[in-house]
């Protein structure tokens, strides 16, 4: 604030008594000390106070900021590392079961593999046995057993030789052929799927004429008696040709001039014809 100044005039009698130019003296010398001795308003002298009261509660405030941002921290602190635990514990927990799983996984293939391996030598005992002496050379030369035997086609768990030649001095009748196979050690072939149907049909030939094919496993006695196939199971599912059956017509044969799946044809079994014979094959297994 601007200090105000105040100025007197003050005038001197040169007769006048030296008394009365220090009384003149005086109350101008005190007329000034009470315009320079002005006293601070009240409110500028609460002012101090005031402020350091401010000053304190901010610095309490600035304390119990502190505190608790500290506390904060700590908490942040503390939760992620509850959290990094837990996750860790999770981790390792999912990687145990993981191992588990993968193990018992690997226990259920291994168990898997050893019960194939076990029926494939149970049904290769299973052939093996059907033979009075059972060709081992043959079948397994240089001690590798194969499924079949040389010139057999393998079609799932069975083998099929097809007769191939030309020559009407190889064909044989149905009785004659079914000797063959079992000197072969196998019979006439049996169809049970369409599956196999196709099969055959696609490994056999046409030759001669229309009429002339290769004998199946089934016949009947007669006329009154139903046809049944060599293992002496009915027929479930047929594929005949159209065509009357005469009465001497009591053997069955595939024709590969027909359709592939209406190709049976009714024949007289003395009619000299190629044949199919069928075994089960020494190695449990589908063909490729």
């Amino acid at each position: 604030m601007e200090e105000e100044l105040n100025y007197a005039s003050v005038t001197f009698r040169t007769n006048s008594k030296p008394k009365d130019l220090e009384t003149i003296y005086d109350e101008v010398k005190c007329a000034q000390l009470g315009w320079d001795t002005n006293p601070v308003k009240p409110e500028n002298k609460k002012k101090a106070p005031l402020f350091t009261l401010l000053h304190l509660v901010a610095a309490v405030l600035g304390i119990i900021c502190v505190s608790l941002l500290s506390v904060l921290i700590a908490i942040h602190i503390h939760f992620n590392t509850v959290v990094s635990e837990q996750l860790r514990e999770n981790s390792n927990l999912t990687a145990k079961n993981l191992q588990l799983w993968t193990e018992k996984t690997d226990l259920e293939r291994q168990k898997k593999e050893l019960t194939r391996e076990r029926d494939g030598l149970n049904w290769t005992i299973g052939v093996i046995l059907e033979y009075k002496n059972f060709p081992v050379d043959h079948h397994c030369p240089q001690k590798v057993c194969k499924p079949c035997l040389d010139h057999w086609v393998q079609f799932q768990t069975n083998c099929y030789f097809f007769l191939e030649s030309g020559y009407s001095s190889k064909w044989e009748t149905w009785h004659g052929s079914r000797e063959k196979c079992r000197e072969k050690n196998a019979d006439l072939v049996v169809i049970e799927s369409q599956e196999e149907q196709e099969f055959i049909n696609n490994h056999t030939k046409a030759y001669d004429d229309e009429w002339h094919g290769y004998w199946i496993g089934l016949s009947r006695k007669d006329m009154t008696d139903g046809w049944k196939w060599v293992d002496g199971s009915n027929v479930t599912m047929t594929y005949w040709k159209t065509r009357e059956a005469g009465y001497s017509r009591a053997c069955a044969l595939t024709l590969p001039h027909a359709a592939p799946l209406a190709n049976w044809n009714k024949a007289g079994c003395n009619m000299g014809n190629r044949w199919i014979c069928e075994t089960r094959a020494l190695i449990k297994g589908s063909a490729p």
